[in-house]
C-alpha cells in the first residue's frame, strides 16, 4: 500500500501590485467617460462608471493562490502538458482587452505541480496590461525558475480587440506566440512533439 503523498506548498503568490480603489476608479471612469461626450446620466447609464472600474478591476487583479508542488516519486520523465487554458488580459497600447487560450507543458525534474496551477500562472501574468510576447516569456521563465523543470513550452494563442474593432479592423485575427526553454527548446523530437500536442495532434 502506497502511502499519501504530501504536498509541498510553502510558497503563497500573491499580486504585486496596490489593491484596486473602488471609489477612485469610478470617479475617473465618469470623468473619463464625460470627456469622451457619454451621457453618463442618460437612462441605463447611471451605474456604468462603477460597472466600467469593477470590471477593469477584475481583469487587472490575479488571484493569489498556493504553488503546489509534489515529488517525482514516479520518475515521470515525459511531456506533462495543459492545454485551451484561458487568456483574459488587457493591451497596454490601448486598454482594450485581447483573449484567447494558452498551452503550457513542462518535462518534469525532481518535481511535478498541480495541474491547476498551471491556470494559475497564465493568470498572474495575464491580469496586467501586457503585450502577448511577454505574457508568453514571463509563464515560460516563471515556471523554469520555481519549478525547476528540464524543459517548458508555452503557446499563446489569442484575438486582440484593438485590432478588431480599431485600426485595421480584421475580425477573427489571431496572434500566436510561444516560448520554448531547455529540453523543449534544444531537442528537436521533443519540440515537435510540444507543438504538435498544442495542436491536438497524439
Amino acid at each position: 500500500m502506497t502511502a499519501a503523498v504530501e504536498p509541498t506548498s510553502g510558497l503563497r503568490v500573491v499580486h504585486g501590485g496596490s489593491a484596486p480603489d473602488a471609489d477612485r476608479a469610478r470617479d475617473a471612469a465618469e470623468a473619463f467617460l464625460r470627456a469622451l461626450g457619454v451621457r453618463v446620466d442618460a437612462p441605463g447609464l447611471e451605474d456604468t462608471p462603477r460597472r466600467m472600474a469593477a470590471a477593469y478591476a477584475e481583469l487587472l487583479t490575479p488571484r493569489a493562490f498556493e504553488l503546489t508542488t509534489f515529488p517525482n516519486d514516479e520518475g515521470y520523465d515525459e511531456l506533462v502538458l495543459a492545454r485551451g487554458i484561458p487568456v483574459r488580459s488587457v493591451c497596454e497600447h490601448h486598454v482594450l482587452p485581447f483573449t484567447g487560450v494558452a498551452h503550457v507543458g513542462y518535462l518534469p525534474g525532481e518535481r511535478i505541480v498541480g495541474l491547476s496551477k498551471l491556470a494559475r500562472v497564465v493568470e498572474l501574468f495575464a491580469r496586467r496590461p501586457q503585450v502577448q510576447e511577454r505574457l508568453t516569456v514571463q509563464v515560460a521563465r516563471w515556471l523554469e525558475t520555481r519549478l525547476h523543470p528540464r524543459g517548458v513550452g508555452v503557446v499563446v494563442e489569442a484575438e486582440h480587440l484593438c485590432m478588431t474593432l480599431r485600426g485595421v479592423q480584421a475580425p477573427g485575427t489571431t496572434t500566436t506566440t510561444s516560448a520554448l526553454l531547455g529540453t523543449v527548446r534544444e531537442d528537436p523530437r521533443t519540440r515537435a512533439e510540444f507543438l504538435s500536442l498544442t495542436r491536438g495532434g497524439a
